[in-house]
């Protein structure tokens, strides 16, 4: 557990462009298989989150995947 000065009961951190934006999310650096999903968090500033909602459901960090642009 933790505290953050960006979180709070009515604030949240400010977010980047990046919200809403459908995204190919990839693992290990495995390009030939990936999952479609949508940006939910792209904090800009503490704590720096980044969370990825994929098509089946699950929720994963910016940190734990690569993704690119949909073609």
């Amino acid at each position: 557990m933790g505290c953050v000065a960006t979180i709070g009961f009515n604030r949240m951190p400010k977010q980047g462009p990046w919200v809403g934006k459908k995204v190919d999310v990839y693992f290990h650096y495995d390009t030939s298989k990936s999952i479609r999903g949508e940006i939910i968090r792209d904090d800009t500033e503490q704590p720096y989150v980044g969370i990825i909602k994929l098509e089946d459901g699950r929720f994963v960090l910016d940190t734990e995947c690569q993704m690119s642009m949909p073609k």
